[in-house]
């Protein structure tokens, strides 16, 4: 089996999948409807206008809570294969995830000793 042979069908699908994004994106420009009013040039389109300014800053901790969120889903994503398949793994595999989730503690610990999760 040579190498063409084996990723032609991947080849074949790439190529498909890129020329049905092009067909939608040019299907999507030729017939969809547009008209420029003066709605759309409004940042909120909920039916009411603004009120200020259109810019307001957020807060560097909403930031943070979601990077640890995200910390904390990405653990999970780990964890839940690394248990299903724990009884027919290797025994140092076990120190390897104790590794991962005391590094992940250590994050959290900081996060938690500078403040980060005190909502104020």
């Amino acid at each position: 089996m040579s190498f063409y042979d084996s990723w032609s069908a991947v080849m074949m699908a790439a190529i498909a999948g890129f020329i049905l994004v092009l067909t939608a994106l040019m299907a999507t420009k030729l017939l969809a409807p547009y008209s420029r009013e003066r709605a759309k040039g409004v940042s909120y389109e909920c039916g009411m206008l603004p009120i200020g300014r259109n810019w307001s800053q957020i807060h560097v901790r909403y930031y943070l809570i979601a990077i640890l969120f995200l910390i904390f889903d990405v653990e999970t994503v780990f964890i839940f294969p690394w248990a299903v398949t724990f009884v027919d793994l290797p025994k140092y595999v076990f120190y390897e995830m104790l590794v991962f989730v005391g590094v992940l503690a250590a994050g959290l610990a900081y996060a938690w000793r500078r403040g980060v999760l005190e909502w104020k």
